[in-house]
């Protein structure tokens, strides 16, 4: 049983031995015991090694952060305390979310052979089975209490395999007359989310959603939309497996419910974090900015939630295909010419999360002079007007 399970239950079987005049002062005492988690303007992570910070979960009922490192997962408290990680991942950990239900963590896990891959394996000395493989990391968030918990042990990590990504990750499509890998410049997946089905934001049902990376190539026309699966959570306890990194599983879906396309033009790697917020109802996306010359290249959109999603025709492989598209919030700068909005923010790409009432969490990235990789992590409020996006709480 729950430590903490277990001390409640004992505290409820001595207030019907108390006389009644007791009960009263008794509950009080526990409720305040639960009161809502006091949420700091800043948090400073400490120095974590080589990796820099991805991205982060919060769980606001107990109290704790949970930040990916690349090559970890860190849990603290709201001091910045370290309670415990999670370690020996040979592959990229990236964005995270955290369901209160459940208490899970949910972060998107790659292994492949490109440069970052490569560059993770150099760095830690060790080495993956090598084959392509991409997955949701499911952390069971209670049991993450010392530091260096391996990742391969029990039940402390569970992961899910997704086809989908891994099949646009190997194709090889036409592009004019030539061949090019990566369909629609799938790099893997990165940015990841909890939320209700789009375009119903007051849905009771509540999806999983994954959104790939793609490739920064401006030599290419089929890499100008976001891409992001929605994937229903109800059989993923059955789904997920142990992790193995030598002998990697296939266990997951076939494919997901949903595909959705978003023109943002194109980014580098994608969008970097995910993060639906039930404030406003609205999908925040963070990312590398792009570099092609026709598009603004913003470094933070929102997906409108409340609209639903449409369909449009896209070129891929030489051909014409029909998508669902999602639609950007009416708001923030607008490019006329390609009519994508988005906001000029700097901050975001490496861990945004929201708290409620407008509040987010937000990652500011930085090395140490020593080398190591490190973040503080802000309160802001969203304001979302046509010129800012967020203000600092202070």
């Amino acid at each position: 049983m729950n430590h903490k399970i277990q001390q409640n239950v004992i505290q409820m079987q001595r207030i019907f031995l108390l006389p009644a005049f007791l009960v009263m002062f008794v509950l009080c005492s526990h409720a305040q015991t639960n009161a809502p988690v006091k949420l700091p303007d800043s948090i400073s992570s400490g120095k974590q090694g080589e990796f820099h910070v991805q991205g982060m979960a919060v769980d606001k009922v107990n109290g704790f952060i949970y930040l990916s490192f690349t090559d970890k997962l860190v849990k603290m408290d709201m001091s910045g305390h370290l309670v415990g990680s999670v370690t020996g991942l040979v592959g990229h950990l990236g964005d995270l979310t955290f369901d209160p239900e459940t208490n899970q963590v949910y972060g998107s896990l790659e292994f492949k052979n490109d440069a970052i891959g490569k560059g993770i394996s150099k760095e830690l000395g060790l080495k993956n089975s090598n084959d392509i493989n991409f997955y949701i990391a499911i952390f069971d968030g209670a049991r993450i209490g010392r530091p260096n918990m391996d990742a391969e042990k029990g039940d402390l990590v569970r992961t899910v395999y997704l086809k989908e990504v891994v099949d646009d990750y190997k194709a090889k499509v036409r592009l004019g007359d030539r061949m090019v890998k990566h369909r629609f410049g799938c790099s893997g997946i990165d940015g990841v989310t909890i939320g209700p089905a789009i375009g119903h934001p007051n849905g009771h049902r509540k999806y999983l959603y994954v959104a790939y990376g793609i490739y920064g190539d401006t030599t290419r026309d089929d890499n100008n939309y976001q891409i992001i699966l929605k994937y229903n959570l109800v059989d993923w306890d059955r789904l997920g497996q142990t992790l193995s990194q030598e002998k990697p599983h296939h266990s997951g879906p076939k494919a997901p419910p949903a595909k959705y396309f978003v023109k943002t033009g194109n980014t580098n790697y994608g969008i970097q974090n995910l993060a639906y917020d039930p404030y406003t109802g609205d999908f925040f996306a963070a990312v590398y900015r792009g570099a092609k010359r026709q598009f603004p290249n913003y470094g933070l959109f929102v997906i409108d939630g409340h609209k639903k999603p449409g369909n449009a025709e896209i070129t891929s492989d030489n051909k014409t295909i029909k998508v669902k598209t999602l639609s950007l919030l009416h708001a923030g700068l607008n490019d006329a010419k390609s009519g994508v909005r988005g906001w000029n923010f700097k901050w975001g790409s490496t861990g945004l999360f929201p708290l409620g009432q407008g509040l987010f969490y937000i990652s500011h990235n930085r090395k140490t002079t020593d080398g190591q990789q490190a973040t503080t992590i802000y309160k802001y409020k969203w304001i979302g007007s046509d010129e800012k996006a967020f203000i600092l709480v202070k």
